[in-house]
């Protein structure tokens, strides 16, 4: 049987799909922008994961983007919040500490979805 627009599966979204990880992210954790695509199968797309966070207010859902951050920790997102202290506030209000724009034990509040999901 040929699939036809009523049986065809709904084509995937890269940014749902960024979304729908980054949802998964438990509060006071955080991950990376490359680990997200990495575990996405996307191994080179970092920066469209930032785009994908850029784009998390127009969501159906709430997107935890406050909780992505680059590869060293720090909040190079922080900019594209409402306010330039936004993010920062976010992941203090989950316990999780920064300074200087940088989390605080990052390597210990990592997650990272390809061993969390597994």
């Amino acid at each position: 049987m040929k699939p036809t627009a009523q049986t065809a599966p709904k084509p995937r979204n890269f940014f749902q799909d960024v979304h729908e990880v980054v949802r998964l992210i438990p509060a006071g954790r955080v991950s990376t922008y490359g680990t997200i695509a990495h575990y996405l199968g996307a191994r080179h797309g970092a920066r469209t994961v930032g785009y994908a966070m850029m784009a998390a207010h127009t969501a159906d859902q709430y997107v935890p983007a406050h909780r992505v951050v680059n590869r060293l920790g720090h909040l190079t997102g922080r900019l594209h919040f409402a306010t330039p202290f936004a993010m920062q506030e976010a992941l203090e209000a989950e316990g999780v500490r920064v300074e200087e724009d940088r989390v605080v034990e990052f390597a210990r509040l990592f997650w990272d979805p390809g061993v969390e999901l597994a």
